[in-house]
């Protein structure tokens, strides 16, 4: 923490994911007030994968071969832009305000790609390598006080103000990211050396399916939180089980972020090396339990706290699952890596608010998230026989 270079790529993760979540939280918002419907929330999670999917491996490349902190930079400034274009749509109150709001998610899926390959890559340059698995806890820590403020803001914002108002304080803090990120201090080392964009992309494809670790690792977590969600289906939770406004819901989008930012910190402070793939599957695991649980209540705040407590096993998941990758991977395809690791992890949540979307239309609101829980139960169980190695792991044979 001594290390003021770590301390602003950390000031601008906090207020880039802060931009982030208080657009999803008042797009969510936005759209069921519109709709009224779950599937339109799963579509929201469509609109931006798609473009995710289809820049995010050559994101990776670029950040390889040119400069990490520009392309940070450049997708702070266009979530800063699609935060004002949604400015516009409560203000002009276009035809079709529905398209316009799913186009902005849409070029945020872009800019996303572009931001934690950044991240990640700069992370491994401002740090020395023993301290990568406390620096994990500590930036997983930041992320998620991001994922606790940035919902319950956006939340307030619209309940005390206005959709406009949240949207514009979203569009501010994105600027700010840019800004903080432009004034690191960091010695990029000389690009990766020039090679065809698809041969080099194939090179970190192999280097990933070919590390049972990685792979087993970056595939639990992508297919829990793919069918383990319940997230995206809050705003209809809260106004039809729980019967709550805006506030409520930037309660319990904050909740899980609550439980995550403090085993980040506990983490930070006493790392996990011993077992550690068997923390990972529990943790994963623990995770799909509480998801269950939470169907099935019907008390606000016990729905807060079985959420909180989700965050708490998925806190343990990021971390261990964030060191074993900066530990894994050569610094020459840090970007790309980092960007395999966005597709399975990152697209996991708005693929998930997407089937969560479909099957609660197919199966109902509850039955749904059950469905979801259970099959991160069979996940688990069936990466722990699929991936011996990453179940016997130990951090301090990746050293």
């Amino acid at each position: 923490m001594r290390n003021r270079s770590f301390l602003t790529l950390l000031a601008f993760r906090i207020q880039v994911v802060l931009a982030y979540q208080i657009i999803v939280v008042v797009v969510g918002w936005h759209i069921y007030e519109l709709t009224h419907d779950a599937l339109a929330l799963g579509l929201i999670g469509l609109a931006e994968v798609i473009p995710y999917f289809c820049c995010a491996l050559f994101a990776g490349y670029a950040i390889d071969h040119h400069s990490r902190r520009m392309f940070g930079v450049l997708a702070a400034l266009l979530t800063g832009l699609n935060a004002l274009v949604l400015v516009a749509t409560t203000v002009m109150a276009p035809a079709y305000p529905s398209l316009w709001i799913y186009g902005a998610i849409a070029c945020g899926g872009v800019a996303r790609a572009f931001i934690s390959p950044s991240y990640n890559a700069l992370f491994a340059l401002v740090l020395p390598r023993d301290q990568y698995a406390r620096a994990a806890g500590i930036g997983s820590s930041v992320f998620q006080l991001g994922l606790v403020v940035g919902p319950a803001l956006g939340g307030v914002l619209v309940g005390w103000a206005n959709m406009t108002t949240a949207y514009a304080v979203s569009a501010a803090l994105a600027l700010s990211a840019a800004i903080t990120l432009q004034s690191l201090r960091v010695t990029e080392p000389p690009s990766a050396k020039s090679s065809a964009m698809f041969s080099s992309i194939g090179e970190s494809l192999r280097f990933v399916f070919s590390n049972q670790i990685i792979l087993g690792a970056q595939a639990l977590d992508m297919f829990a939180v793919l069918f383990g969600g319940a997230v995206a289906m809050l705003p209809a939770f809260v106004q039809e089980i729980f019967h709550y406004g805006p506030e409520g819901l930037g309660i319990l989008r904050a909740s899980p972020a609550i439980g995550a930012i403090v085993i980040g910190i506990i983490l930070s402070r006493y790392p996990l090396n011993k077992h550690a793939g068997r923390w990972l599957l529990a943790a994963v695991a623990g995770f799909g339990i509480c998801i269950i649980a939470f169907a099935f209540t019907a008390c606000f705040w016990c729905a807060a706290l079985l959420l909180m407590l989700s965050g708490v096993c998925d806190g343990v998941s990021v971390v261990m699952r964030t060191t074993i990758m900066q530990l894994s991977t050569p610094d020459s395809m840090r970007g790309r890596v980092a960007s395999i690791n966005g597709i399975f992890i990152g697209s996991s949540n708005e693929l998930g608010a997407f089937e969560s979307g479909v099957a609660a239309r197919l199966m109902g609101l509850i039955p749904s998230v059950v469905f979801g829980g259970t099959m991160t139960l069979a996940i688990v169980a069936t990466t722990a026989f699929l991936a011996p190695k990453l179940r016997k792991l130990h951090l301090h044979q990746l050293h």
